[in-house]
């Protein structure tokens, strides 16, 4: 069997073990070991490679962002703002038909904006507004399928937890990757607020609108979610003003929703303790795959396989935007089995080279940052996609009296929305990156 065999056939075997429920982790690193000794007929490449491969991998300097970010969710979800953003969205969204459903979409957006985490934010903004929405009389599918689609904005929204792990792994600028995502993560909330203003008209008695509420109240709850801008203006204003660098920025905003917590009341020494060693849980555990998915394209980088497969396509002589087209549906289906950050690990070394050898008329720097936010699009689709839609279990779990046949039924519109975004966001590459040349 050829090298390039080998690098095939470790794809159905790396999803065996998957099926089989052996940590994605674990799994991926095996199957790097392993065919890496097929392949050498030695061991000593492998402990080679877990000589230098760990340090390699965990010296460099930007992946102390993510725990950072990590933690900073953890002090916002504690802190109360999710609830000073539902009812700061709601006295402005709630008169309209299919308000309240609305409210969560914005205040999901805005929680994405100090949260990089798609499940934190589901699951922190479902506790605030799913009984909202059950108290006004909102459908079970809706009220629940708009939870498990706005949750999916805490990624797209700077800062981002998997844009980051993209940017490393792309050798790509995260501020650029952040600037690019700031448009697509507001089409993404709109989007979102379309498709309920069109659910609750197809399907009558789904949601209705509350009494408008008076200006006073309305600015008097827009100025009481202060702490949030200014901390998003902190983070992200600081990275594109060159303050800060995105890790000292995630340091700052860390600081800086610990602090409003802890003044909220909403912290104590033992939730600290608690905060801490969570995000230490949630760090080791994505290490761990950030590891093995070093090991795994390691041994795929030793069998030729991501230039062979570049080279292929090239030799076909198809079409960028087919490929484009094949790589995106391949997302899709990967999406419905895998969780989000596995899939970036896992796919982006071996499809990057294959779309950047393509011609889609731009730049290098501009095709990996187009490229990057289509990806993570197509990834946040796999949150809210059965079997293994992770937002999908975390809102259900809330509404124990919904079966999950209802969610998965509430949650088709809103990916067909994704996917309507995906269209319009491929064919026009300056909507991603006008803010891009904008700043820089």
């Amino acid at each position: 069997m050829s090298n390039l065999e080998i690098g095939l056939w470790s794809f159905p075997v790396l999803l065996i073990l998957i099926f089989i429920r052996i940590p994605i982790g674990l799994a991926m690193m095996a199957v790097g070991a392993g065919g890496t000794y097929i392949v050498f007929g030695s061991t000593m490449m492998t402990m080679g490679q877990m000589k230098h491969l760990v340090y390699g991998t965990f010296s460099n300097y930007s992946l102390s962002i993510v725990p950072l970010f990590l933690l900073m969710g953890q002090f916002a979800t504690l802190s109360g703002m999710s609830k000073g953003l539902f009812k700061a969205a709601e006295s402005w969204l709630g008169h309209l038909k299919g308000g309240v459903a609305m409210s969560a979409i914005g205040a999901c957006a805005g929680f994405g904006a100090i949260c990089g985490s798609s499940l934190a934010t589901a699951a922190t903004m479902g506790q605030v507004a799913l009984p909202e929405l059950r108290r006004y009389g909102y459908s079970g599918p809706l009220a629940t399928g708009t939870l498990a689609a706005g949750g999916t904005l805490g990624i797209l929204i700077p800062p981002s937890v998997i844009l980051v792990i993209y940017a490393i792994l792309t050798e790509q600028n995260i501020a650029k990757l952040f600037v690019a995502a700031f448009i697509p993560g507001i089409l993404a909330a709109i989007g979102y607020m379309l498709v309920i203003a069109i659910y609750v008209r197809v399907v009558p008695g789904s949601g209705d609108a509350l009494e408008p509420q008076p200006y006073s109240e309305r600015f008097k709850a827009l100025i009481a979610v202060w702490p949030v801008i200014l901390i998003f203006l902190a983070v992200v204003g600081g990275i594109y003003s060159g303050i800060f660098t995105p890790t000292e920025a995630a340091a700052v905003g860390a600081a800086g929703t610990g602090l409003v917590a802890l003044i909220s009341g909403g912290l104590n020494w033992q939730k600290v303790v608690n905060s801490i060693l969570t995000t230490a849980n949630s760090t080791g555990m994505i290490f761990l795959i950030v590891l093995g998915a070093g090991m795994f394209n390691s041994f795929l980088a030793l069998t030729q396989l991501p230039q062979t497969s570049a080279q292929w396509v090239l030799e076909q002589g198809f079409s960028p935007w087919f490929v484009l087209f094949c790589v995106l549906l391949l997302y899709l289906i990967f999406g419905c089995v895998m969780d989000s950050l596995s899939m970036v690990l896992l796919t982006v070394p071996i499809f990057f080279p294959i779309m950047t050898s393509l011609d889609f008329g731009m730049g290098t720097e501009e095709f990996a940052l187009w490229f990057g936010i289509i990806v993570l699009i197509v990834v946040e689709v796999g949150l809210i996609t059965p079997p293994v839609g992770m937002n999908l279990f975390v809102i259900n779990t809330m509404a124990r009296d919904i079966p999950i046949s209802q969610t998965f039924r509430g949650t088709a519109p809103f990916v067909l929305a994704d996917i309507v975004r995906v269209a319009i966001l491929a064919m026009f590459p300056s909507i991603t990156l006008a803010l891009v040349w904008l700043i820089y």
